[in-house]
């Protein structure tokens, strides 16, 4: 009886090998994992996503959203996220939060460039949010406003900066500074677990909960 020569009969057993962990790997295992995740945390596996009062999907509450208007000014009815430098290169009037181009500015804290960006968002903020005699001056303005995350896709904001966008949002949809707080307040996250990372506002939640508390009317 003929023998297949040794080679072939160690490519077969490769071959096999190759079959099994295909099987296992590549099919059982993410069908397993799948399931799992979407019987005990389906929110989470489909994006952690957040509809609107009519239950279309209108973001995730993990990726921060652009509010501007089709000239990529932002729009002063609404809270407006942290700068992102999240932005293809090369566009043009796009305010970043794009999540195919999660990336930071690259600057250290040493860097000329940086320190003028920041002290150019300090005064177009300043101006921004002042309204009647509000004043919220260059150097008071809230840190989280005038710089980027790290991945320029950060969905929260610091209560501070909320809390110094309300007199314009309230100016804005003419309804009293009072109750954009209570808002702010409602939507405002504690620290996870209560010590870990700070207080933080989800900026996509609260500007639909403003949509409906408080609608817009140009």
């Amino acid at each position: 009886m003929n023998r297949l020569p040794g080679a072939v009969l160690r490519h077969l057993a490769a071959l096999r090998a190759l079959l099994v962990l295909t099987a296992i790997c590549g099919v059982a295992y993410p069908l397993i994992v799948t399931g799992v995740a979407q019987a005990a945390f389906k929110n989470q596996a489909d994006g952690s996503l957040i509809t609107n009062g009519r239950g279309q999907s209108v973001g995730s509450k993990l990726l921060c959203q652009e509010f501007v208007d089709g000239e990529g000014n932002p729009l002063p009815q609404y809270f407006q996220p942290r700068p992102s430098d999240a932005v293809p290169s090369g566009a043009q009037n796009d305010y970043g939060c794009d999540p195919a181009q999660s990336a930071g500015s690259n600057l250290g804290p040493n860097s000329d460039k940086l320190a003028a960006n920041i002290a150019a968002n300090r005064k177009t903020m300043s101006v921004f949010d002042s309204v009647g005699g509000y004043v919220v001056a260059p150097g008071e303005v809230a840190t989280d406003a005038v710089t980027t995350s790290a991945s320029g896709l950060d969905p929260e904001i610091t209560p501070l900066n909320a809390q110094q966008q309300e007199r314009r949002i309230a100016a804005t949809r003419g309804v009293s500074p009072a109750q954009v707080d209570a808002l702010v307040k409602q939507y405002t996250e504690g620290r996870d677990l209560g010590f870990l990372g700070e207080s933080g506002v989800n900026v996509l939640e609260l500007n639909l909960a403003l949509d409906a508390e408080y609608p817009y009317s140009h």
